[in-house]
């Protein structure tokens, strides 16, 4: 539509805010007393901060405390959070979804007026009668624009980053976390056999991938019929393209003698799960072969070393001592796990629970991390490629450590048709 003279003042006269209970409210992932819980400690943060309210705008903020997960498409979002209660503010074009599909209350901005995110949050908080003086924000995820306007709405308030306390929050997991969490595990291993049952000479890295990807959407859909199914992926690469971790599929077709990485990627109602798994098209040759059982020499005592108690970056100096025996630190390519929970290929991070050299997190019950070392030979050299295996552990109450991956490792199950 283009503005005239004419029109100009009824679009002025539009609502910049709306409420749009359109149908009824959803079943959650988790139950009304987990979102309490996490809300609770979220508040607990804020009390000892000295915060009238927290204005969280990342995707795993959001999704952790409310449920709703957003697809930006170039626009803000936000969960505000009282003494008293929550409230998202999402934009117009995802109408009543939000508050479907969200714990707490929701108000909608339009696109009538420049800045109505920033009237929202606004009002979010006038409606609750809050006079914020002292605001938390999550600055790993907050661009600098967006937390001036953020300022300018509440003009003489200040902004405190709560970032850091909501990961530690969320590095520990509930026992319905863990449900979620352990059903994902599965899917991933689902996933794993439909790529196993795939490979063959000829077929291309994107078509495995796809199947994969189908066998584990089924499946989610399968296990949480009540939510969104979104995001899911596989990584699935051959020969070269297994130098990197994070290589997406391409074209390339698998040929006799190929190093095979697999990687699965189950998306439940926004937590990621995993399995990454090395694997040959036929016999690998002498130095291949080596080299894949130190590899995996590295992955068994890793699941060996993740008990309560244990240091991250002790995990990390004793395992590294491996691969300097081998003449191979040179060639890891990161750290040896990381935590699980609401996080994703563009959003999350608990960068406190990883398994490297600069954290000195202390393991305990409630957490939920991976073992998986890699290393890569470059292209031309003897048993060139990517070598990764990868586990997720579930440390419990009872100081119990479950490994809830099932695939299994290693040369002597993972050369395929030799």
């Amino acid at each position: 539509m283009t503005i005239t003279a004419d029109n100009a003042s009824s679009i002025a006269e539009l609502e910049r805010l709306k409420v749009l209970h359109i149908g009824s409210k959803g079943k959650l992932t988790f139950s009304d007393a987990e979102f309490e819980r996490r809300l609770g400690g979220l508040r607990r943060i804020m009390a000892a901060k000295d915060l009238d309210a927290v204005i969280l705008t990342s995707y795993h903020g959001i999704k952790y405390y409310s449920d709703f997960l957003y697809t930006t498409f170039g626009r803000n979002y936000a969960l505000v959070v009282t003494a008293d209660d929550s409230v998202t503010v999402t934009a117009n074009i995802d109408a009543g979804m939000p508050w479907r599909t969200s714990y707490g209350e929701n108000i909608v901005y339009t696109d009538w007026r420049r800045d109505n995110f920033y009237f929202g949050l606004q009002e979010a908080l006038r409606q609750r009668g809050v006079k914020a003086n002292r605001i938390g924000v999550e600055d790993d995820f907050l661009p600098g624009l967006t937390r001036e306007k953020i300022a300018a709405a509440f003009p003489g308030a200040q902004l405190l980053d709560v970032s850091q306390d909501a990961m530690r929050q969320r590095m520990i997991k509930s026992a319905e976390e863990i449900e979620v969490i352990k059903h994902g595990a599965r899917i991933g291993d689902l996933g794993g056999e439909a790529i196993r049952a795939a490979i063959r000479e000829g077929i291309s890295e994107y078509e495995v991938a796809l199947i994969g990807t189908e066998a584990m959407v089924h499946e989610i859909a399968k296990t949480f019929p009540h939510r969104e199914v979104r995001d899911t992926w596989v990584w699935f690469q051959s020969g070269i393209n297994t130098d990197g971790a994070h290589n997406w599929a391409t074209t390339r077709k698998l040929q006799q003698g190929d190093i095979l990485s697999l990687n699965c990627f189950p998306m439940t109602s926004g937590y990621y799960t995993a399995l990454e798994r090395t694997l040959f098209l036929g016999q690998p040759d002498e130095r291949s072969l080596e080299l894949w059982n130190i590899n995996v020499e590295v992955h068994r005592r890793g699941l060996e070393l993740i008990k309560p108690g244990a240091v991250c970056k002790d995990i990390a100096a004793e395992l590294n001592e491996i691969y300097i025996s081998h003449g191979l630190l040179a060639n890891r390519t990161f750290g040896y796990g990381h935590s699980f929970g609401v996080l994703s290929h563009y959003y999350g991070r608990e960068a406190g629970l990883e398994l490297r050299e600069d954290i000195d997190t202390v393991l305990e019950p409630g957490m939920v991390v991976s073992m998986e070392p890699m290393i890569t030979v470059a292209d031309g050299l003897p048993g060139a490629g990517g070598y990764r295996e990868h586990d997720i552990l579930v440390i419990g109450e009872d100081n119990s450590v479950e490994n809830i991956t099932k695939f299994p490792f290693g040369p002597e199950h993972n050369i395929i048709g030799a």
